[in-house]
């Protein structure tokens, strides 16, 4: 019976002295389990922080970036020089490429960097505002005068409207003026009259008629009358002749006296040319070539033509049995 109460008091205390270590196992556990919660906590306290400095930092060095490249701009429409803006938008996309090394980023180091890009912008207000004088742009950012300025743009506006409009009349009195010249130059322009192409026979005697037979053809002669014009410069001038065989070809050789000049803007060959003293009083002239005697003209339909100082002045024609 003693032994049986003893045996119960013993169970007693082991049953104690167990739920007593349960509750002190129980208890740590908790305590961990707090400690461990608050550090999370801690954590994403830092780490917000850290996003929301990293987020304003790379706020704040976008929107300077911006702002150096519009000085850059304005510095180079006024022909300033724009080196140490290059080279600051340079290190800003450096520091930009360093924030995404989280580990390394202190926004105390950040702010310094922004603080000097601010000082930077700063000064370029002042330099573009030196430019600015110096290429005589008038400018200002007085609030108070506003009104004058919106009065100022409208008189620079019709200013602008007015010069606009005297350009116009100029290069309408230009274009008059280019017009007139041309219309002289075509009045001025000489007029071959009463041409008709004779030949010169081998024995040098003159046949008229406008129909020749070949074997009698030694030259031929174009005779024609420069008619008077007041608008004329009277000087020498040059008459080039084209003959044209039937197929349209225009007869040359440069040992007889042929070559080139200009008409329309292209380059034309001549069949022989003449220098000829213009006096203003219905002169005649003669001009004369010979092809050789080795040449016969075939038979056919030819025409003549006379140039001067890049028009065609007049024309003719004659015919080879």
């Amino acid at each position: 019976m003693e032994e049986y109460q003893e045996s119960n008091n013993n169970k007693g205390i082991f049953w104690k002295v167990g739920f007593g270590a349960l509750t002190l196992l129980s208890g740590f556990l908790g305590y961990q389990l707090s400690e461990t919660k608050n550090v999370t906590v801690s954590q994403e306290q830092t780490i917000n922080t850290k996003v929301a400095e990293l987020t304003k930092v790379t706020t704040s060095l976008d929107s300077i970036g911006l702002q150096l490249e519009a000085k850059k701009a304005e510095i180079q429409a006024y022909g300033g020089k724009v080196d140490e803006l290059e080279a600051a938008i340079a290190q800003l996309n450096e520091d930009k490429r360093k924030l995404k090394n989280v580990n390394g980023f202190s926004e105390k180091n950040f702010n310094s960097k922004i603080a000097e890009y601010k000082n930077l912008l700063s000064a370029k207000d002042m330099e573009i505002a030196k430019l600015k004088e110096e290429n005589g742009v008038l400018t200002t950012t007085n609030q108070n005068l506003n009104t004058e300025n919106q009065n100022l743009n409208t008189s620079i506006g019709s200013l602008k409207t007015e010069k606009q409009l005297l350009a116009d009349s100029n290069d309408a009195v230009i274009r008059k003026n280019r017009e007139l010249s041309e219309k002289i130059t075509i009045a001025a322009a000489l007029k071959a009259q009463k041409v008709i192409v004779n030949i010169l026979k081998s024995n040098g005697k003159e046949d008229d008629g406008g129909k020749y037979k070949a074997s009698r053809v030694d030259k031929i002669k174009v005779k024609f009358h420069l008619a008077e014009n007041p608008v004329t410069k009277k000087e020498s001038k040059t008459v080039f002749l084209k003959v044209l065989d039937p197929d349209g070809a225009v007869i040359s050789d440069n040992l007889s006296g042929s070559g080139t000049f200009t008409y329309n803007g292209k380059e034309t060959t001549f069949t022989t040319k003449k220098d000829v003293t213009y006096t203003n009083n219905d002169q005649a002239v003669d001009i004369i070539y010979g092809r050789g005697n080795a040449v016969v003209y075939r038979p056919g339909h030819y025409r003549t033509e006379l140039y001067s100082e890049g028009f065609k002045i007049g024309e003719g024609s004659f015919d080879i049995k």
